[in-house]
């Protein structure tokens, strides 16, 4: 599993030109399995993604690029993996593809 936090390297404003665009990207990760949750962080530096086991960190980096955020030079991003070996019983069958 992982844990992907995006931080904004632009104000706002950039940021804001390009949310729709970022959204519909995050929906084909959703579409395709990846994602179980995004959102912006609180204070909005940023956000945060979490995204299940079974993809590989260096694919998850590569599909990544392709987020609008990246391509316009809006964002960077740390991906942090993690085992899971402990959740509530309502996860059991979404930390891993």
């Amino acid at each position: 599993m992982y844990i992907v936090l995006v931080t904004y390297t632009q104000g706002i404003d950039k940021i804001d030109e390009v949310l729709v665009p970022h959204r519909n990207f995050l929906q084909t990760l959703y579409d395709a399995g990846i994602l179980l949750a995004s959102g912006p962080q609180d204070p909005r530096t940023g956000g945060v993604l979490i995204a299940k086991g079974g993809i590989g960190k260096a694919e998850l980096a590569k599909k990544l690029e392709a987020d609008p955020f990246h391509t316009h030079g809006l964002a960077t991003y740390e991906i942090i993996a993690f085992d899971p070996v402990k959740h509530a019983p309502v996860l059991a069958g979404h930390l891993s593809l």
